[in-house]
Formats: structure tokens, sequence, C-alpha cells
């Protein structure tokens, strides 16, 4: 059984704040992640030191179109995207994007000097420990030389590879790396760039996301599943069957826990995997959560579901899933009554609850006297109440839940703007725990809204925000990091999941 997601303290703290960071700890991933993976520098790296951790697999001997060790002179191209430089020195990635290979040159140097590719599985996070792939050093009588070409992806695992070339003088021990890069395949436009970052963090064991996430791990998955449909790229769809097949039995089975909305965000998921597959039992799955939920609506407040099994809480967030899961499997389940009568009733109580606030903002929930208890107007919760009214409206024909969701996004997406870029309210610098993932579930209802809207009122401020993350939260392997108008942060699966989101939606 894969690992359970770690426990989470009791309102009235917003789920950011429970899961957030210490400042210290944020810090030292920040730090790390940037002198790793390069997220705000330039292509051209220097010397570093940065310990291997040991992962055997990124040094076999791959075959995909051809093995490892193939010549550099039989390449159909050489593209160039980062270096480094050490005593003169300087290193190159190259690659041959028609053929997913890569190789790496050393120049301006001296005999006996050493040059090689490490290999990662993983975004860069660990690579061989000793893997030194094609290691060779430059002969006699010459300045300069070059490695033999390695694969960058393990087609046959489904491993989506990223490479680095380093190098060393031969009379000294300091060695410098380039950024790590990948070649372009299944990486032709931005989203298929994002998607194929986001898959590098995909763990083939769990069949989850960052190894043991939960709802995150809900969301990347949905990141994906939406990536193959909006551009046409059916190669990460293993994905599905892997995530189902593995967790199937997990928490308390069919993806539900204590959690009702983690329980939602799978049962979401499941709904996408149902549309790209045609499988009815991702259909059979999202049905049952939705029902686990509704076991969990009860009179407090007057309505709604609580957050958790145990608690008597009632937060957006939980019902804002609860709607919108019940709406779309109304949309997709011939003659239904059942899910659009309880999608109806949820809306019914939601905007009446006070959580909507007078400026058109909603709060993150209720609090022990169910009043608007006044915490962050968090991203997420101003994002899938957007795609739940727009299935709502679907279903009923109801052309005012549309003109309701207008409003609402109106107000969020000038509300929520810093300088005309989207920013979470107490945005950080880390990219994991929860807080990461609530830009993506934004900017994804948002999309869903701007699609049904026919002017498509949404449409610039989306592609605004993508064209800033592009050219300003990006490194050489299309992760993105925290701040979609730039700035220092780390890079993990949350950012990128949000990324994706964000490139999917803008088109």
């Amino acid at each position: 059984m894969p690992p359970t997601p770690l426990p989470r303290p009791t309102p009235p703290y917003p789920r950011s704040l429970r899961r957030r960071l210490s400042a210290a700890f944020a810090a030292l991933i920040t730090m790390s992640a940037l002198l790793a993976l390069g997220l705000t520098d330039s292509s051209t790296a220097h010397a570093t030191t940065a310990p291997a951790t040991v992962a055997p697999a990124a040094n076999a001997t791959i075959c995909n179109k051809y093995c490892d060790g193939r010549d550099p002179a039989l390449s159909g191209g050489d593209r160039q995207p980062v270096t480094a430089s050490i005593f003169s020195r300087s290193i190159v990635l190259h690659f041959d994007d028609a053929d997913a290979m890569a190789w790496a040159s050393i120049d301006n140097g001296n005999p006996g000097d050493e040059v090689w590719i490490d290999r990662s599985f993983d975004g860069g996070r660990t690579w061989g420990s000793g893997s030194k792939l094609g290691d060779t050093t430059t002969p006699t009588g010459q300045r300069g030389w070059r490695t033999l070409m390695q694969n960058v992806d393990d087609w046959n695992n489904d491993g989506v590879g990223a490479v680095r070339a380093c190098g060393k003088a031969g009379d000294r021990p300091d060695i410098a790396c380039t950024a790590w890069a990948r070649t372009t395949w299944n990486a032709w436009s931005r989203s298929t760039a994002a998607a194929t970052a986001l898959m590098m963090s995909f763990d083939r064991g769990t069949g989850l996301f960052g190894g043991n996430g939960w709802w995150t791990a809900a969301n990347a998955l949905t990141a994906i599943i939406d990536n193959a449909r909006t551009s046409g790229m059916p190669s990460y769809e293993y994905a599905i069957s892997s995530t189902y097949d593995k967790n199937i039995n997990a928490q308390e089975g069919n993806f539900e826990n204590n959690y009702l909305d983690d329980t939602g965000w799978w049962g979401l998921a499941w709904v996408d995997a149902y549309d790209i597959t045609g499988d009815s039992r991702y259909l059979n799955t999202a049905r049952a959560d939705a029902d686990h939920m509704q076991a969990y609506w009860n009179g407090t407040c007057g309505g709604g579901v609580v957050w958790n099994e145990t608690s008597t809480y009632k937060n957006a967030i939980t019902n804002e899933l609860f709607l919108y899961l019940n709406a779309a499997l109304h949309n997709r389940i011939s003659g239904d009554t059942a899910y659009l009568n309880r999608a109806k009733a949820e809306w019914s109580w939601f905007q009446s609850s006070g959580m909507i606030n007078s400026s058109h903002m909603i709060n993150d929930g209720l609090n022990d006297s169910c009043a608007n208890n006044g915490q962050p107007t968090w991203t997420y919760n101003q994002g899938v109440v957007l795609a739940g009214l727009t299935e709502l409206s679907k279903a009923t024909g109801d052309q005012s839940l549309l003109t309701t969701a207008r409003t609402l996004a109106d107000a969020s997406t000038v509300n929520l703007s810093s300088n005309g870029v989207l920013r979470e309210p107490g945005e950080g610098d880390s990219c994991t725990g929860d807080g990461p993932s609530f830009k993506g579930a934004y900017v994804r209802g948002l999309g869903h809204l701007n699609a049904q809207l026919s002017d498509h009122p949404y449409s610039s401020v989306l592609t605004t925000w993508a064209n800033s993350a592009y050219a300003h939260d990006r490194n050489a392997l299309d992760q993105y990091g925290p701040h979609w108008a730039g700035g220092a942060g780390s890079s993990d699966y949350g950012c990128q999941q949000s990324a994706l989101d964000l490139l999917n939606a803008a088109g």
C-alpha cells in the first residue's frame, strides 16, 4: 500500500497554513533546488559540487531508437541549450532532438581534460552514483573532445529523463556541470514541454506524483489528462491506469479518505479519466467518491458537506468540489436525477451560506457561528466554483449560473492579480505542500468557464499569465516555480502542476 498523507490539524487554520513549511525549511529547499535545477539561472553554469544519490537505472545502457554510445557524427542536429565553464574550459550539452539523444563536449583546454554526461529520471534530483555516461578524456594533441551520444529517456520503462554535461581540467579536482536539460521530444509546445517536465515527478512505484502526494497527485494527474486532451499528446496516458491500479485499495478504498475534499479531487480526476479513455471503471469510481461525500452532508449551518469525517467544519473547497463532481456526473450518466438534485441542493445552500463575501470573493469557510470566517480568499476557492457552475449550467440550461460565475471570475481575476499576474495570497517560495497546487485549480476552473462563454472573456488574462510564467518562471527543463511574475523559488510537482494547468487553459 502506498504511503498515506501526513496527518493534518483541525480547522480553523486554512489548508495552506496547516501544511506550510517553516520559513527556515522552505529557504533550505529553495537554496538546494536553485543550485540543482537552475530555476532562476541563465543557460550558463559554473563549477558546482552536488553529490549524486544512488539511482542505478540511470546508469544502465538504454536502447530506444538507438542504443547508448552512438557516434555524434551520425547526429542529424546539434542544439546547444546550456553551457558551463571552468578554468577557461567550455563545457557544452548537445542534443539531437530528432533521435532524443545527447552528448557533451569540452573545449579550449588541454589533453587529459575529462567530460561526461549525468542522466536522471526525476528531473535532476537524483542520478546514478558514479554514472559519468560516456566518460572520456581529451586525446594527446587536442584541446577539446566529446562523449558519444546517450539516450535521454527510457522508452521501454516509461522513464522521462534529463541530462547534463559535466567536465574537469585534467590537472585539477574541480568539476563543472551545465544545468539539467532535455530534448524537445514530447515537448513541441509550451504545454507539452511542461507536461513532460511534470512526468519527471511521477513515481512509477507508487503511481503517484512526488512519491506519496495524495490530493495533490489527483490534481497533477488531472493536469496530465487535460494536456492529453488539449494537445493531442497521448504519451503519458499510461499514468491513468498506473495510478488507478496501484491506489484503488489505498486509504479507505475507491480513492476515498477521511478528508472529503481529497475525495472530491480524486472523483473529478476519474471523471476526466473516463472522458479521455471511455473506461467505465473510472466513472464508477467517481460515482463512489460522490456517494461517499454525500454521506457527510448534514444540517449544520443549514446544509453542506463537512471538511473531515470527524469534523463539523464547513469549508468552501469541499462544497465546491461536491457541486462540480455531482454536476459532472449528471452530465455523463443518462437518465440521472440523483446527482443533479445533489448539485442543485449544494448550490442553493452554498450561495446563501455567507462564504461569498461582498466583494464577490470566497473565503475559506464558516466559523462555529455559521458565519464567514474571514480567512484568506485562496485562489482555488475562486476557481473550482467556476467549473462547478459551468457544469451545472450545462445540466440545467440555466444561463443565470454562467452570469453568476462571470461575476465571481471578474472579481477574482482583478483581486488576485499583482502587477497583472495571478498571485496566491501569502505566496511563498516553496513548491512543496498544499499551497502550490491552488493556482492550478483556479486557472483550470477559469478555463472551463472561459471555454463555455461565447465571447471567451478570460482568454487575454490567461495568455498574459502564461506568457509571464514562461518568460520569468521557467528553467532549461521547462520546470516552473511558484511565482509566475518571476522571482526566486524552488521547483517541484505542485508548482509544475499549476503551471501546466495554466498552459492548458491558455491554449
